[in-house]
């Protein structure tokens, strides 16, 4: 990316690209949904830039297209200014949390996938199968996708992971993310000879067990979140599961905290998880894995979570419902969910 372009400015190119011609107002909606706070006459200025720069031109009556010298720059740009990109994301969105899952209130972080209209029912009908397993309840908002992508495209939205991260942050409660991986998951780890819940956790409260990671990548330079990158590589499998075949792989995030906080972070995390769903896992240094890089300093204690929304889009993406999706896709009020089970047709039950 060129010296003279800043990362906002790369973003409104990248949204472009995507969704062009398009005008300033939903380019402005879009950029609220990705984190940032900015303003209408903000966003219409840094366009008039791109224009005069040569990345952009007007398209009458329909709003923004890249030029070729638009596409180069995407294609050719100078990556190092974009590599802390995802982490900023992150801690951008986890900032910005305020659910409070004692109350069950508040805007939390979202996963969303775009699903065509005529396999919404199909796609919420198998989405309801995790919801009776351990790993519910499942809660899910139903949405029309903006009409720049398609005007037959449904959107659903589902609580993602990072959001225990901003629950924490909002009590005072630093986490590090570390890593996101593959776990292998069964929703009754007491069936599996050799397998025990370490002390403090019970499975039925936490969504089942993680029983090991199977791998873990750093997204640490990365320009893409990598729970993204490991769902369009197909590496979860969802469906075995639903099929009873456990154990199954499953997206997750690992994160450390401060072993001091452990109790408050504990009650915290197993709250959050009874109202958003997922499978939770909560580890002291001294205690035995599954860790996806060996045991954290005697200082940290280590969360992993796989949440719903990970979890769905996984599921949705692997038996071909959905082709396009965002793990880190913006904020929602919890009050614009509703049970899975509520969100189909009535005459299904």
């Amino acid at each position: 990316m060129s010296d003279c372009l800043d990362d906002r400015k790369y973003d409104l190119l990248r949204l472009i690209e995507v969704h062009g011609p398009i005008g300033s107002i939903r380019l402005v909606d879009l950029l609220h949904q990705r984190g940032y706070s900015i303003k209408g006459r903000t966003v219409r200025l840094l366009l008039s830039e791109l224009d005069a720069d040569g990345f952009t031109e007007k398209v009458p009556g329909r709003g923004r297209d890249l030029t070729e010298k638009g596409h180069s720059e995407l294609r050719l740009g100078h990556v190092s200014g974009r590599l802390e990109q995802v982490r900023e994301r992150i801690a951008v969105l986890t900032g910005q949390v305020t659910y409070d899952p004692f109350e069950n209130t508040g805007e939390l972080v979202t996963s969303a996938i775009d699903i065509p209209a005529s396999k919404v029912e199909a796609a919420l009908n198998r989405i309801r199968a995790l919801d009776d397993l351990p790993v519910g309840p499942v809660t899910v908002a139903v949405e029309e996708a903006p009409s720049e992508t398609h005007n037959d495209l449904v959107r659903l939205f589902f609580p993602s992971s990072i959001t225990i991260d901003g629950v924490l942050l909002s009590r005072g409660i630093s986490t590090q993310l570390q890593v996101a991986g593959i776990v292998e998951y069964h929703p009754d780890p007491d069936s599996v000879p050799g397998r025990f819940a370490h002390e403090g956790t019970v499975s039925s409260e936490h969504g089942g067990a993680i029983l090991r990671y199977t791998d873990a990548i750093s997204g640490e330079g990365s320009t893409v979140d990598v729970a993204d990158l490991l769902i369009e590589a197909g590496r979860p499998s969802i469906s075995p599961l639903l099929e009873g075949d456990a154990p199954s792989l499953l997206v997750v995030d690992n994160r450390e905290f401060p072993v001091v906080r452990y109790e408050e972070a504990f009650d915290i995390a197993a709250a959050s998880r009874a109202q958003l769903g997922g499978v939770i896992d909560l580890r002291k240094p001294r205690e035995t894995g599954p860790f996806p890089c060996g045991q954290p300093g005697w200082d940290f204690a280590s969360m992993t979570y796989g949440a719903i929304g990970e979890l769905a889009i996984s599921l949705l993406v692997e038996e071909h419902y959905g082709e396009s999706w965002a793990t880190l896709h913006g904020l929602k009020e919890r009050s614009a969910f509703q049970s899975v089970t509520t969100a189909l047709p009535s005459e299904q039950y």
